[in-house]
């Protein structure tokens, strides 16, 4: 936090960090970066006069604000570890990620605001703490007028800041010791929480934030994504702040009150960087380009997209329409377990090409090597393979929290002395990388990763249904959807019913942005004989590749896959009607 404030508050202080972009439009708060270190030290005090000290794991629940930002940093200042958890997963996702992480607190409002409704966060959090021995107070701020039931491990948090003292001198730490975890979802079902360390991670976070987006000091820098996010991490509170830059924080979303609300914002706050999801892109394109000719978007400079492939239509239309074709467009890949970008097509040479719907070139530092599947390195350009870097780079996560063999197996076992990313890449004749996909179980659902193994896990709670198996499929909007395959236990009136029932559980058990589009009944699944679901020949089936299946020799039976067709060709004509 010395970086991210205590320097820009002696030299600057009446800087604005934050522009807090509320709900409610047209209400934007700034916040100045000595009033942000006075918001951080308060709230440092608090935790500490509350037990919290180095080390220890705090949750922090919240939506996004000057509040859960300085949530953040306070935790950084004291030497606890926080844990950001996305305010939109259920009580049940919270309380495994307490329980995985052992925290001791967690921090969350009464309520959060979006998109004009109210979400009960403290009620989410009471329920999920109801099973998590570890949490041994709860500290609520208000975002909104209306009471929640406050209990014994209850705080309110604004009460006890007010009362604490507004300098904390900020503990000394390693330059490896943990600065926060983040859990992200694998291919098996369990989400993992990944470990970012001190300064490795601010560096890199700092550096592609400088170099990626041309930042300069005066610009306000727009990055949309929400805190419970690596992207929220690293470029609306770590990398901008340690910059000294001024930092938006989206409260609202892309459609609220109308779908001009992201152009409305950038005209009125003068936004020169725009870093958003290529799915909101896809979202706002439906609605016409009216929507953003109404406003004025000359001060954009550059244009950012995070979280998932773009695909060329979108690009071209927030390159043309949103950008004027005057702006800079870097399609940026990296990870959760990057800390920060890898692959984009800045920095580069002054007016260098840029290829739409390509990441291209790799950030100072970065090694890209494509493998085939003998493990080799495939040498050469117009290539295609497993996506690998080939040596440390400053913001590499270190280790999955509580469980190093997985991290292990993860990301170094597949192609030893490499770090695998599980994506699939092109390297084009002009050696730029383009990312081509997941290469394991993982969709992308509106930039959100999520295992299929997650989802499936949830639904088979339901007693009636033994057996599922979920793979993803393009979706116009939000890249990817998840469609379902389940086996019922036995021939049921009640077919509807029980797919409404899926949907509400793995809304509770996950999210809603995870409940999949499509469930489809079928009689059985196709499995290998040694019982391995073939999922490939599930995503064949809903992406219309029927004709070209591959080998189906290792199924156990192969008439499964003519037997799963005709359910789905049945499902599709109902749909159709």
């Amino acid at each position: 936090t010395v970086n991210c404030l205590d320097q820009h508050v002696e030299k600057s202080p009446n800087r604005v960090a934050l522009i807090w972009e509320r709900d409610e439009p047209g209400t934007a708060v700034h916040v100045t970066y000595r009033e942000l270190q006075d918001l951080t030290c308060r709230l440092a005090n608090t935790l500490k006069k509350y037990g919290i000290q180095k080390g220890d794991r705090v949750a922090i629940y919240m939506s996004v604000s000057p509040l859960s930002v300085a949530a953040m940093l306070a935790c950084a200042r004291i030497g606890a570890v926080h844990t950001v958890v996305f305010a939109g997963f259920s009580a049940e996702s919270l309380a495994g990620r307490i329980m995985d992480s052992g925290c001791k607190a967690v921090i969350t409002y009464n309520q959060g605001v979006r998109g004009g409704r109210t979400i009960e966060l403290k009620a989410t959090v009471d329920e999920a703490v109801k099973n998590c021995p570890s949490i041994k107070h709860v500290f609520v701020a208000q975002r909104t007028d209306n009471k929640v039931h406050m209990g014994d491990r209850d705080i309110p948090l604004e009460e006890e800041m007010t009362k604490a003292d507004s300098t904390c001198p900020p503990e000394s730490m390693d330059s490896e010791d943990v600065l926060f975890m983040l859990y992200t979802s694998g291919s098996t079902g369990k989400p993992k929480g990944i470990v970012h360390t001190q300064a490795g991670y601010l560096l890199y976070a700092a550096l592609t934030h400088k170099y990626v987006f041309d930042y300069q000091q005066g610009d306000v820098f727009g990055c949309v994504a929400d805190i419970g996010w690596i992207t929220g991490h690293s470029y609306v509170v770590y990398g901008p702040l340690c910059n000294g830059a001024t930092s938006v924080l989206f409260e609202s979303t892309p459609v609220y009150p109308d779908p001009g609300r992201y152009w409305e914002v950038v005209q009125r706050l003068k936004i020169n960087q725009f870093y958003g999801a290529p799915t909101a892109i896809r979202l706002l394109l439906n609605y016409g380009e009216e929507w953003v000719k109404k406003y004025d978007r000359s001060s954009l400079r550059v244009l950012g997209s995070v979280g998932e492939p773009i695909n060329k239509e979108a690009w071209q239309w927030f390159y043309e329409v949103v950008g004027e074709g005057r702006c800079t467009l870097v399609d940026t890949w990296w990870q959760t377990e990057t800390g920060g970008i890898c692959i984009a097509p800045r920095p580069s040479e002054e007016e260098a090409e840029i290829i739409p719907a390509m990441a291209m070139r790799p950030f100072f530092g970065i090694v890209p090597v494509l493998m085939d599947e003998n493990g080799e390195v495939i040498e050469g350009n117009d290539v295609s393979g497993a996506l690998c870097i080939a040596q440390p780079w400053p913001g590499m996560a270190r280790t999955i929290h509580g469980d190093h063999q997985r991290f292990i197996d993860a990301y170094f076992k597949a192609y030893p002395g490499y770090y695998f990313t599980g994506d699939g890449a092109y390297r084009s004749h002009k050696g730029y990388y383009q990312i081509t996909g997941r290469m394991d179980d993982v969709i992308n659902i509106s930039g959100h990763r999520l295992g299929t193994a997650e989802i499936e896990d949830a639904m088979a709670d339901h007693p009636e249904v033994p057996e599922t198996a979920v793979v993803g499929y393009p979706h116009n909007i939000k890249g990817e959807g998840a469609f379902a395959f389940i086996v019922l236990k036995e021939q049921t009136a009640r077919v509807d019913h029980i797919k409404e029932e899926l949907k509400t559980i793995v809304a509770s058990k996950i999210a809603k942005y995870a409940v999949p589009d499509h469930i489809l009944v079928v009689k059985r699944l196709p499995k290998t004989r040694s019982g391995k679901i073939m999922r490939r020949l599930l995503r064949k089936i809903v992406t219309e590749q029927s004709s070209n299946m591959g080998d189906v020799t290792t199924l156990d039976d192969p008439s499964v896959v003519k037997e799963i067709l005709d359910a789905y060709q049945k499902y599709k004509e109902k749909n159709s009607s």
